[in-house]
């Protein structure tokens, strides 16, 4: 058996035109409306929507990968670099850092050539310790394979599931250059086919000891502000990916392994279909992020900042944004770097105003959610 970059048709990509064709057209027109959408929000709501995508966006690609990064550090690092008022800034660790500077020079600075000196640059923000975990790696540079050659795999340590072997360390420079030469002059390719495509050939490729995931999908990201002409990120296909992560790891398997081969080229339709239909599922869950943006919104309009300590603010946001885990108040009070007597006090003061309820699902903890109404 042969992986499609060992065959003589790569990197030479057909397919179907008429399926695609049918699948793009519905994609296009709702990325188009949703633009639309944000536009007539203005400008706080609209801020508040890229900042929650955003921050899902680096917390998901990353999990995708089996890194857990703080979600509240995520969000603060972004917001300072957007310049986007939050309140309560809090610091951010090296590696977070480095996630979030990649993902926005990617998405902020769409436009700006696509080259091996910046990819160069991610991968290095990706890993500023020159370690992935225990191992050292090779950083800033493509991979070496001095520890035999690169298989990707998915699942935990010791139950790992192989799914293809990408092309040999000596074959990086040659590679890299031809996906870099197409990507800057395949201009006559649709923008979102064209990110599908890109995704594809640069994780098959796999250059780096790590991270290849992450910068597959921050080039797919950069491509996709390209089609839609905007730094402000609306939907994400990482949170959608790691919804899906199995079947993501099944058809790139598939795809490596695909047998239709033609002197014409690789058909890569099926990949495509499931791209295509990736993203217009990550259409539907930006209704999901959209409704909390705007109910966030609507409860601070029919309640004041000021019946509130900066605690309380502090946490009602996190809750709109995405607490991980139940409230309690030994997390109020961790949180909030206060006392366990504060922290009864003010969720008592939230509960009498209406604000908090008791989680009737019990457990060993009482724990308590927002009221929305």
């Amino acid at each position: 058996m042969k992986y499609i970059h060992q065959t003589d048709s790569w990197p030479r990509f057909t397919w179907d035109i008429p399926k695609i064709t049918s699948l793009l057209g519905p994609v296009r027109n709702r990325q188009g409306r949703l633009l639309g959408r944000m536009e007539a929000l203005g400008l706080p709501l609209r801020s508040e929507a890229v900042l929650q995508t955003l921050t899902l966006d680096v917390v998901k690609s990353s999990e995708i990968e089996g890194q857990m990064l703080d979600l509240s550090q995520v969000r603060s690092s972004i917001a300072r670099r957007l310049g986007i008022d939050i309140g309560g800034l809090i610091h951010s660790d090296r590696h977070v850092e480095g996630v979030v500077e990649m993902m926005l020079d990617a998405t902020q600075h769409f436009n700006k050539p696509l080259t091996k000196d910046r990819l160069l640059g991610w991968h290095a923000s990706l890993f500023p310790t020159g370690r992935s975990g225990m191992h050292k790696i090779t950083v800033g540079a493509w991979r070496r394979d001095i520890h035999g050659p690169m298989r990707v795999v998915s699942g935990p340590v010791g139950r790992q599931k192989v799914h293809f072997e990408a092309p040999e360390a000596g074959r990086l420079s040659v590679e890299m250059k031809n996906f870099l030469d197409w990507f800057k002059n395949a201009q006559d390719l649709d923008p979102v086919l064209k990110a599908g495509m890109a995704h594809l050939w640069f994780v098959t490729i796999h250059p780096f000891d790590d991270g290849n995931g992450r910068i597959a999908r921050a080039i797919a990201d950069l491509q996709l502000a390209r089609a839609d002409g905007s730094r402000e990120r609306f939907y994400s296909m990482s949170v959608q990916i790691r919804q899906e992560r199995n079947a993501y790891y099944d058809i790139l398997e598939k795809t490596q392994k695909s047998t239709d081969v033609t002197k014409r080229g690789i058909d890569i339709t099926k990949w495509l279909e499931w791209f295509l239909s990736c993203l217009n599922r990550s259409l539907d869950t930006t209704e999901n992020t959209l409704a909390v943006v705007l109910k966030k919104a609507q409860f601070w309009q029919r309640h004041t900042s000021g019946k509130f300590n900066e605690r309380q603010k502090t946490i009602i946001n996190e809750l709109f944004d995405g607490f991980e885990g139940k409230l309690t108040s030994s997390k109020w009070a961790k949180i909030t770097k206060c006392s366990q007597d504060t922290a009864w006090r003010d969720i008592n003061d939230l509960i009498d105003k209406g604000i908090l309820l008791k989680d009737t699902a019990g457990g060993r903890s009482t724990s308590y959610v927002l009221k929305y109404s």
